[in-house]
């Protein structure tokens, strides 16, 4: 296979932060190009989403939530799903 090389002029700062990004998934810019590239090929145009699970604000301050019951031994604590319903009168 012969290769070749690509120049692109990208504003610097989305170069850093998909950098970092790349980073935590494992690739390095050269191997998120060229996946981008066959699968753009193979699909005959941008067809993936390839991206880290964030959550959003909602979501974050219930884990956090749940976090600090989980270490609240005086919070309540449930071994049945009954249980939690008695206690939620549902």
């Amino acid at each position: 296979m012969a290769t070749t090389n690509l120049n692109i002029r990208t504003d610097k700062a989305i170069k850093e932060q998909a950098e970092e990004i790349f980073n935590e998934l494992g690739l390095n810019m050269t191997t998120a190009v060229n996946i981008f590239l066959r699968t753009a090929v193979r699909e005959h145009g941008i067809p993936f989403e390839l991206k880290l699970d964030v959550p959003n604000e909602t979501t974050t301050a219930a884990i956090e939530e749940g976090r600090k019951l989980m270490n609240d031994p005086s919070a309540p604590r449930y071994s049945s799903m009954e249980e939690l319903k008695a206690a939620l009168e549902i």
